[in-house]
């Protein structure tokens, strides 16, 4: 399939932004694309927006259904943190402590450069909504005590709590 050849690789960075592990961004992908398959014939001239769409909801419902099997452990799991620098490794792991909507958001919106209204029809929201997640989550990492400053973090924290 010419559509599978040519769109993987972004895909695929989409993916793995998107769950920050190659080896899962790879069963996402596949699992988005079979998904997609399915129902090929009423996709439309424009599978990109619904190939994106079916990604991201595979990821949202996964992360809905992996949230009730994990159990807590008393070591975290070696992570491939290790090979960045200090601060790269901070600010992904303070992406990953956004809520999977709004890192989405940030990824379409940012990393895949992405106009509001196509982040809206892929995550099928209106604009506004994108609007105010793009803002929302950008505010969340500024008040991350992890990244901001303490006093900028307290401080913002007192505005917005």
């Amino acid at each position: 399939m010419a559509f599978v050849e040519a769109r993987s690789p972004r895909l695929l960075r989409t993916a793995y932004l998107l769950c920050r592990d190659w080896a899962q961004a790879e069963d996402l992908l596949q699992a988005a694309l079979v998904r997609a398959w399915r129902v090929w014939g009423r996709v439309g001239e424009h599978p990109d927006a619904y190939v994106s769409r079916v990604l991201v909801n595979t990821h949202l419902s996964w992360r809905r259904r992996l949230w009730r099997r994990e159990l807590p452990t008393d070591a975290p799991p070696e992570t491939a943190a290790a090979d960045m620098t200090d601060e790269r490794a901070v600010l992904w792991a303070a992406l990953g402590r956004l809520p999977p909507r709004q890192r989405a958001v940030l990824v379409l919106r940012y990393f895949e450069d992405l106009p509001e209204a196509a982040v809206a029809e892929i995550l099928n929201c209106s604009i506004g909504t994108v609007k105010s997640q793009s803002s929302k989550a950008p505010a969340k990492l500024r008040i991350d005590p992890e990244i901001a400053p303490p006093a900028v973090a307290s401080r913002m924290e007192g505005e917005l709590g």
